[in-house]
């Protein structure tokens, strides 16, 4: 006769099983709430400003991307928070790798929409600027500066109808925001230049007497780490420019992109004949200016300073460290720029408020 052998597990081996098994089912559970939960806290850019969709990146280090959403990079763009409110950090060193177009490091949005000045577009930004680069060249007048949005033309030269930049020399508690205008250049386009405009502080033009000395700071200049707000508006063809900050003059500007006010060598400011005068840019600009020329918005940390001789260029060859190219040490030795955002909007152009 076959018999069926039997084991018996003492009543208390058996509860301790159950018991074990409770314990782990619990922690196993616990685990994946954790995970949960720290996947729902995850801020990234695109929770900050929801206009992301409109927009591709280039970062500091030439990586790139047409889809932003839930998109971020712990070194050049992701979110910090300030007093309970969270920023979008753009960040890029002074050397790394940038566009085709361009010897300047950046990161910063692109916008994939195009349009024209005459169909116009709208685009808003509030901002602080964290830092710039510490190093430069005084006499270079884009040393120590950042570009926080442009339009930039996507047809003929290529060329920038309007950039905005922050501006801080060392050892300086208030740096500058000014606009600059880029003629379109009719013929040659190595004669183009940039007409400098004053918001608060003061304009690109201003520069030092010798590679480490500076002006005086500015009276009326904005702070590193203080919010100021932009708003480009196009419409039917004029640009309409608002700046305002908390405790500054709200300062608007029109331009009409359509029309030149730089088509003859009398219409040359001073301010360019005195400022390029080293490196000869004294082109004209085509009468019709940029009149249906495909245009689109930029936004972000377009960094100006670069490493290249200043003696080539005592405009835009700023002299700056670039420790070649190591972004790490870069930032660590000042050798960057910084801008957070906390709101931003993209739009079409909309009637201009004349109050």
């Amino acid at each position: 006769m076959n018999s069926i052998s039997r084991k018996v597990f003492p009543l208390a081996l058996i509860c301790a099983i159950m018991s074990l098994t409770s314990c782990v089912n619990k922690a196993k559970k616990t685990t994946e709430n954790a995970i949960v939960k720290t996947e729902e806290s995850k801020v990234y850019p695109s929770d900050v400003i929801p206009f992301m969709d409109q927009w591709k990146i280039l970062l500091g280090n030439g990586e790139s991307s047409k889809d932003l959403k839930n998109y971020e990079h712990e070194d050049f763009f992701y979110v910090a928070n300030d007093q309970d409110t969270n920023w979008v950090v753009y960040k890029t060193p002074n050397s790394g790798i940038t566009s085709r177009t361009s010897s300047n490091t950046r990161t910063e949005l692109g916008q994939k929409a195009h349009w024209t000045p005459e169909t116009g577009g709208k685009l808003t930004g509030t901002l602080k600027v964290m830092h710039v680069s510490t190093s430069g060249d005084a006499r270079v007048a884009a040393s120590f500066s950042t570009v926080v949005g442009q339009i930039h033309s996507d047809e003929g030269h290529e060329n920038e109808p309007l950039k905005i930049f922050y501006k801080k020399f060392p050892g300086h508690t208030k740096g500058s925001v000014f606009w600059n205008y880029e003629i379109n250049t009719k013929g040659d386009n190595s004669k183009r230049w940039d007409y400098s405009t004053t918001v608060w502080g003061y304009d690109m033009s201003v520069v030092g007497e010798t590679p480490t000395t500076f002006p005086e700071e500015p009276k009326d200049g904005i702070a590193l780490g203080e919010t100021f707000t932009y708003e480009i508006n196009v419409y039917q063809g004029i640009m309409y420019l608002t700046f305002t900050s908390e405790g500054h003059e709200t300062v608007k500007f029109t331009k009409d992109l359509t029309k030149s006010d730089f088509a003859t060598k009398a219409d040359i400011p001073k301010q360019i004949w005195t400022l390029y005068a080293s490196i000869g840019r004294d082109g004209v600009e085509r009468e019709t200016a940029y009149s249906n020329e495909m245009q689109y918005f930029k936004q972000g940390a377009y960094n100006q300073s670069n490493g290249k001789n200043p003696e080539d260029n005592m405009v835009w060859s700023t002299g700056s460290d670039h420790f070649n190219g190591d972004i790490a040490k870069q930032y660590q030795n000042g050798a960057y720029t910084e801008v957070w955002f906390k709101e931003g909007t993209v739009s079409p152009g909309t009637p201009p408020d004349m109050e």
